[in-house]
């Protein structure tokens, strides 16, 4: 099965039920993100790890700052799906790329 922007959206809108509080939820993404950064510490060597699969944390904690990102977005009523294209067909133009992500998905 695949997940999509809008069907995540979709389900976190469902799940949140348009009472999540957008500042907890940021500050579960910042969480989250400071989990990333400690196994990529780790798998750079910077701090000591025990046997761990990394690989599957790091997915793991990756999930989750995906989350809260879309999370943040669907109690916030915003269109994630189209501001990413949109945000990627000007960042496409600026910098010059030979195909943009709506062209690269047809």
């Amino acid at each position: 099965m695949e997940i999509t922007v809008n069907g995540l959206q979709a389900y976190l809108t469902h799940h949140y039920g348009g009472r999540g509080n957008e500042t907890g939820l940021f500050m579960k993404l910042v969480e989250e993100m400071g989990e990333v950064a400690e196994i990529l510490n780790k798998r750079a060597g910077r701090k000591y790890t025990e046997g761990e699969n990394l690989d599957l944390e790091l997915g793991r904690e990756l999930a989750d700052v995906i989350h809260y990102a879309v999370a943040i977005a669907a109690v916030g009523g915003l269109d994630l799906n189209g501001i990413m294209l949109e945000k990627d067909r000007a960042a496409s133009q600026k910098y010059g790329h030979d195909i943009n992500l709506e062209e690269f998905l047809k």
